[in-house]
């Protein structure tokens, strides 16, 4: 894409702190980091959200954060963030994984806060139902 920050990064046309980098995935810190340490995982090949990323892309962005995340395995927590679309907190619309570092008391809040919604038996036993059948055409 054009206009895209990350695929300008990926070109090497804005600089980035670039830490790891095969033929599919770009790996960089993040300059508005959450805690020190937080990453970006990107791939390559530009696609917006999950919606449209190509399954190989997604399967590597994957093998890679799974490896990534060993890194933080002493840390006392690890958020793993993937956003889909502007009203789920998506900002550049490049498909990407944060992977952010947590220690006690670092006041890092990357938590979304929700209300949660009151179902009846019906209304759960309704969505199962059409879930289900869109499960089996996959």
């Amino acid at each position: 894409m054009e206009n895209c920050i990350f695929c300008k990064i990926i070109k090497g046309e804005i600089p980035s702190y670039k830490v790891f980098e095969n033929d599919k995935v770009i790996v960089i810190l993040d300059i508005n980091p959450a805690n020190k340490g937080h990453l970006l995982v990107i791939p390559k090949s530009h696609s917006e959200t999950i919606f449209d990323i190509n399954e190989e892309d997604f399967i590597e962005v994957m093998k890679v954060v799974k490896k990534l995340s060993r890194i933080f395995e002493d840390y006392d927590g690890l958020n793993i963030l993937q956003n889909n679309k502007e009203q789920a907190g998506q900002v550049v619309k490049h498909y990407h994984v944060h992977l952010i570092p947590r220690e006690k008391g670092d006041e890092t809040r990357v938590f979304f806060k929700w209300i949660p919604k009151k179902l009846s038996q019906q209304e759960f036993e309704e969505i199962k139902e059409e879930l289900k059948k869109i499960i089996e055409l996959l």
